[in-house]
């Protein structure tokens, strides 16, 4: 029954990812890594797509490029239409678009000025899904599969547990003690229900949030109360210790927008005009895995950034993972430094990933020089606050 349980579960995350524009925002914090990248002119960058807020985001570090690299072409479509918007649209357009999810008139405005410059696929996905910039109900922060949850939370909020006044003014608080207040006073007893933590606890519905079996087995067998109460202990920290005022991440899924002062940096008018000026055209979308692109990529990268996308390959896909490292170590510049998240507490698998570098066999961990304090000095600091650590490593290539 247990592989019966497990075949399904990867079916199901499967069908989600497989067919779905599953981010419309990254979930991953930017201000850490940036401490932790230290960007410099010279590097060539690759991260994990997703939504291409933080491709994005790094490039405003002045880096000389970034590869945005994603399996999933609907991610790219995302990256690649900001890109446009930042090429095409002034900034009162630009923000009702990707500030408030919506842009009366978004068809007419896409096909004039838009639509040139989506690669074909990208063309056919938003020739379908375009509108959803222009729904009278839905902001596009509520499209998607992650999305979708916040839509379902949302109603949650609105419908069943009734704390909206609540939700609205802990958004609003100006200390850390006033956002503990309002949330274990008036929150807290209200939200936490029975069904909620039953909903919580399905696969559908952390497939819906982009978690694979192997990263909720993770937590299941390292976090005292499991995948529920991680995720309970998660938003109660960030509700009560992490300051709200401008966390972008839980404002734009309670909200459905962001504000001029609670948003992204590629949001922000003075980025957008950076960008605008130049800086966009540094960042580049790939529709590859990691080893297929770097395989193909004839130069060095010297930034990487993994996301949590170990996880996912440790489990059934094990040889993958270490051909994925081949790869990395075959394609590092002088002195690369990495970054990774993990839904575990701790991680093991790095430890069984062996490499060949010049007929010589290492074990990856020999060359990885962990940056451990500071990554756990950055990790309590996370506005997202949903992932279990974080890893920061130097790779250092014998000889």
């Amino acid at each position: 029954m247990k592989k019966v349980l497990e075949w399904v579960s990867r079916r199901v995350f499967s069908a989600v990812h497989g067919n779905n524009l599953v981010y419309n925002i990254c979930w991953e914090d930017p201000r850490l890594d940036r401490v932790a990248l230290e960007f410099k002119p010279d590097d060539e960058v690759l991260v994990i797509t997703s939504a291409g807020c933080n491709a994005l985001d790094y490039v405003l570090c002045h880096p000389s490029h970034v590869y945005a690299v994603d399996m999933n072409p609907r991610q790219n479509a995302l990256l690649e239409l900001k890109q446009a918007a930042i090429r095409e649209l002034d900034y009162p357009q630009y923000f009702r678009m990707f500030g408030h999810g919506k842009l009366e008139g978004v068809a007419s405005v896409y096909e004039r000025q838009l639509r040139q410059h989506l690669c074909n696929w990208s063309q056919r996905f938003w020739d379908k899904r375009i509108k959803w910039f222009d729904h009278p109900k839905l902001s596009f922060y509520f499209r998607g599969t992650s999305g979708s949850f916040a839509r379902l939370i949302n109603n949650y909020v609105d419908h069943i547990a009734k704390v909206r006044p609540a939700v609205n003014e802990l958004l609003n608080a100006d200390t850390l003690e006033e956002q503990a207040e309002i949330y274990k006073q008036q929150i807290y007893p209200k939200f936490w229900s029975r069904p909620l933590r039953f909903f919580i606890n399905r696969d559908v519905t952390m497939a819906m949030l982009g978690v694979p079996k192997a990263q909720r087995r993770q937590l299941e067998t390292q976090y005292q109360g499991q995948i529920a109460k991680f995720i309970h202990d998660s938003l109660e920290a960030v509700l009560t210790k992490v300051p709200i005022h401008d966390n972008y991440f839980w404002r734009v899924y309670l909200t459905g927008r962001y504000t001029a002062d609670c948003c992204p940096e590629y949001v922000k008018e003075s980025n957008f005009a950076a960008l605008k000026n130049g800086l966009v055209d540094r960042v580049s979308t790939h529709t590859d895995s990691v080893q297929g692109f770097l395989e193909k990529h004839p130069g060095k990268i010297s930034k990487f950034i993994l996301l949590d996308h170990m996880d996912w390959l440790s489990d059934n896909m094990f040889p993958l993972l270490e051909s994925e490292w081949q790869a990395i170590v075959n394609s590092a510049a002088p002195g690369t430094r990495m970054i990774w998240r993990s839904g575990g507490l701790e991680t093991d698998f790095i430890e069984r990933v062996e490499v060949e570098i010049g007929g010589r066999a290492y074990k990856v961990p020999q060359l990885l020089t962990y940056y451990r304090e500071l990554a756990a000095q950055l990790h309590p600091q996370d506005r997202v606050h949903t992932y279990g650590s974080f890893y920061i490593a130097d790779l250092r290539l014998p000889g």
